[in-house]
């Protein structure tokens, strides 16, 4: 009995053993190693590098920005319905796209910084910390910039909080100056992690070129607030402290193969846009040469180029001239060597520096005349700043050094364009004149809540309302309240 009893035992012990072995190796069997549930942070941020690009510089932020700073006419869809103002402004399934794009983005990024952050499981690894810190000070500024108070602190946090608050503006901005310098702190420290090298695609682990840009956000961000808190001083000071070219700028490039620019996307896949009245009377009036670079007949149209009246054109397609820098390459700017210069020349202007603001100013439009899809030389520029900027300078600087960097930031630099042209509003500096006769009345102040988040968190329901609020409510930075 005692002997069968132990045969028992050995053979239950052995099927025990069987079914463990077999358990693990059907769960070996099973994993998708195609879809880890872990992943290094390398790998993580080089996909976040990629959206920050496409999805939100490059993407419906910048396209409908396009056309309410008038750099191009809406002619049909919703282009032209966000043209004539007809709904699409303050429509909450306008921006739904780029805005789940952002919090993605900024959940990866959220990923990288508590990988790399103490207690995370690549502790230590500074440099991709302070990449990371950048790029979430990048996308959340964006993100603030156009819609004013979003969630953040009570944000990206799936599973865990469902209906995050919405932080105001001025506290979002502090966390954006905090997070570049602990990202400039992070950058200059030792670590025993290999460089970001090829996985980073905009300076492939040049941990120098990233606290340059750093140095220049917060030179933008600063001036950004001088409604508020005027710092002119400081804007110079980090300005300097970033690019020494335009060789060091911060852009994404597309290879036109498996990469294309998000404007050239759009165009073919959409063709909603056509070039705009106004850029061109721009153009005409200081008789600049990107006139006959900036604009191309449609497709299979020939003749003289047709430009859209801005809040009046025809829906229609194929007839308006369109864009001609919207190449398939065309790269997407986080932050230009011009920019920098414009807004040191900006801050030269209001501190009464007039020498030094037009230096800065020829820079400016120097480096903008030779960005790689304009072509244009420095004689070019040398040219035409001597005949016609320098007259229209001397009259009101801060007039033509804000038109010029309006001009310069055709297209790629749009969301830029349109920080610009409401914070001088703000500030009583009427000096860019835009030509929808709507603008009076329905200039959209800001971009709508995305419909996803209207529908399911009740904090931006509230605020949201009908969305009539983008036409009478500025964020805070232009003199609002959120």
């Amino acid at each position: 009995m005692k002997k069968n009893i132990n045969i028992l035992i050995v053979a239950l012990l052995t099927l025990s053993l069987l079914w463990s072995c077999s358990e693990s190796i059907m769960d070996d069997i099973n994993e998708n190693v195609n879809d880890p549930s872990d992943m290094e942070s390398r790998l993580i941020i080089t996909d976040a590098m990629t959206a920050s690009a496409f999805s939100v510089a490059g993407g419906d932020f910048n396209f409908f920005a396009s056309i309410y700073i008038e750099h191009n006419t809406g002619t049909w869809g919703q282009f032209y319905n966000a043209d004539i103002r007809s709904s699409q402004p303050s429509s909450s399934t306008t921006y739904n796209n780029t805005w789940n794009a952002a919090y993605a983005t900024l959940y990866s990024l959220k990923l990288v910084r508590d990988k790399c952050s103490e207690g995370g499981s690549e502790e230590g690894n500074y440099h991709t910390l302070g990449v990371a810190q950048i790029l979430t000070a990048y996308n959340l500024a964006i993100l603030t910039d156009v819609m004013g108070d979003v969630p953040w602190s009570e944000a990206i946090q799936p599973g865990v909080i469902f209906t995050p608050v919405l932080d105001k503006q001025q506290n979002i901005y502090q966390d954006i100056f905090k997070l570049l310098d602990d990202a400039i702190a992070n950058l200059g420290k030792a670590t025993i992690y290999p460089s970001l090298g090829t996985q980073d695609l905009i300076y492939a682990g040049d941990t120098e070129k990233w606290k340059k840009f750093a140095y220049g956000l917060k030179a933008r961000y600063t001036m950004r607030l001088s409604l508020r808190t005027p710092a002119y001083a400081d804007v110079i000071s980090f300005a300097d402290q970033s690019f020494d070219s335009a060789a060091e700028q911060a852009r994404f490039n597309y290879n036109g193969n498996t990469t294309q620019s998000p404007f050239y996307c759009m165009f073919q896949d959409r063709d909603y846009y056509g070039a705009s009245q106004s850029l061109h009377d721009k153009l005409v009036e200081r008789n600049d040469p990107r006139d006959e670079i900036f604009f191309t007949a449609y497709p299979g149209v020939g003749g003289d180029l047709v430009f859209a009246p801005n809040g009046t054109a025809n829906q229609i397609q194929g007839y308006y001239s369109i864009s001609a820098i919207s190449t398939i390459s065309a790269p997407t700017y986080f932050l230009s060597y011009h920019e920098l210069e414009f807004l040191k020349a900006e801050a030269y202007v209001r501190l009464n520096n007039l020498p030094a603001a037009e230096q800065a100013l020829k820079n400016a439009i120097t480096a903008a005349f030779m960005k790689v899809n304009i072509g244009l030389t420095a004689g070019d520029a040398e040219t035409y700043f001597t005949a016609n900027v320098k007259a229209k300078f001397d009259l009101n600087p801060l007039s033509e050094v804000m038109n010029q960097k309006y001009i310069a930031f055709f297209e790629e630099e749009a969301i830029e364009a349109y920080n610009d042209f409401r914070r001088l509003k703000a500030m009583g500096n009427d000096v860019i004149n835009l030509e929808n006769p709507l603008n009076s009345t329905r200039f959209p102040n800001r971009f709508s809540y995305g419909s996803e988040d209207v529908t399911t968190n009740t904090n931006i329901r509230n605020a949201y309302g009908d969305g009539m609020y983008v036409y009478t409510e500025k964020v805070w930075w232009a003199g609002g309240t959120r």
